[in-house]
């Protein structure tokens, strides 16, 4: 047990030097300086060119859009204007163009027949299994109502609410002129770290030709001003069934503004998508809708309303990007990175020299060594001059100490 816990101690106590021992192989070298090349290429190529790890970055982006829609079309034969289908009106970075519009007039409380075959019945237990229902028009009240119709008289379950019941069913023709309307998006951003604003207007584009262009990701990149009708054939959409349907749709402008040039070069990148494409061929929550309406009182005070369900194409705005400038603490980080990294190359030669060569032992044998008191001693009393551990024929470099090893010198 004592001699256990000497040996820890003494174990414990001891010290560990670098020793270089030069290995003249072509294999060996060639991997070396292969490993060291494509980390060299990864640090100037990637992080120091592509990503800019040399600057400061600003992600904390402060933005401001405004939108602006122009355009009439014809919506049940009737001519329509930007009041009529653009909603919110403020003009924010998310609006709706509405495409088509049910309408039911004359809605007052009351009680009356639900619409639809679900509610269909013969007896009031029929209804009973809906009270409760949020998919109904109203409250169910668990009366069985025969109502008359074209096909003859049916059982209808009742509602209590805004009555006659809102029937979705009807076929209304989406309005097709949206294809020619324009938005005109109006954004300015921030970057607060360096207190740098800029807007999505060159300074080189006077008034006549911001109101003239029409956006093109090739001839006319930074025009502000989109056809509704190019922004969907970038998203690859069908005119007709996002009209018919609704859906929405999104504007991205992008900011990379790289400030150690000059700051005309940091412009808005503008890309499209369909951002509710994953419930595109979904039949039961397909497209975009949503229902408002309008209220008025008679003359004796009696309150009704008219209501709208309109489908939609409904546009977001979003802006992202960032802002980079140089500055000497993340250049000097990732130099370090780079030059601790280009070791790795040492590391894996050292894994293939010590266990896939032949030869394997001799390499250990000359890199670790262990060197007691005991023996410094005996060699100094020996020959004051001499070095420790070199065999005969062992090339030494006496003023680096490093160890000359040539594979020609290996067994084989």
């Amino acid at each position: 047990m004592g001699s256990m816990v000497w040996g820890f101690v003494t174990d414990f106590f001891t010290y560990e030097t670098t020793k270089s021992v030069v290995v003249k192989s072509w294999t060996v070298g060639i991997i070396n300086r292969i490993v060291q090349l494509l980390i060299i290429s990864y640090f100037v190529g990637w992080v120091f060119i592509h990503e800019k790890s040399y600057q400061s970055k600003d992600t904390g982006i402060e933005s401001s859009v405004m939108t602006k829609v122009k355009g009439f079309g014809i919506q049940s034969n009737q001519v329509v204007d930007v009041a009529d289908y653009v909603f919110p009106q403020q003009g924010a970075g998310i609006f709706c163009i509405m495409t088509k519009v049910i309408i039911t007039e004359n809605q007052f409380q009351s009680t009356c027949p639900e619409v639809g075959k679900k509610f269909n019945c013969i007896t009031d237990d029929d209804c009973d299994k809906h009270i409760g229902s949020i998919l109904s028009n109203g409250r169910i009240t668990g009366v069985c109502l025969n109502v008359t119709s074209s096909n003859g008289t049916k059982g209808r379950c009742q509602i209590e609410g805004w009555c006659p019941a809102e029937d979705d069913r009807v076929k209304i023709d989406p309005m097709l002129d949206v294809n020619n309307f324009t938005i005109f998006i109006k954004n300015s951003v921030r970057f607060p770290l360096f207190n740098v604003t800029r807007g999505n207007f060159l300074s080189t584009m006077t008034k006549d030709q911001i109101r003239s262009c029409h956006y093109h990701p090739e001839t006319n990149p930074y025009c502000p001003i989109f056809r509704v009708g190019d922004v969907l054939s970038y998203t690859k959409q069908d005119l007709f069934n996002l009209t018919d349907k609704g859906g929405e749709i999104g504007i991205n402008i992008e900011w990379k503004c790289n400030l150690d040039r000059d700051i005309d070069y940091c412009r808005p990148k503008y890309s499209f998508t369909r951002l509710d494409e994953p419930f595109a061929k979904n039949a039961l929550s397909s497209g975009y809708n949503f229902r408002f309406a309008k209220y008025y009182k008679t003359e004796n005070g009696t309150e009704f309303r008219t209501l709208h369900k309109a489908y939609a194409i409904r546009f977001d705005v979003m802006v992202t990007g960032n802002a980079g400038k140089f500055d000497t603490v993340p250049t000097l980080i990732n130099l370090v990175a780079a030059f601790t990294s280009v070791g790795l190359g040492t590391v894996l030669c050292d894994i293939i020299l010590l266990n896939f060569l032949k030869g394997a032992d001799q390499y250990k044998a000359k890199k670790f060594e262990e060197v007691s008191e005991a023996q410094i001693e005996a060699s100094l009393a020996q020959s004051p001059g001499s070095q420790l551990s070199l065999n005969p024929g062992i090339k030494s470099s006496y003023d680096s100490g490093a160890i000359s090893l040539a594979t020609s010198e290996q067994p084989i």
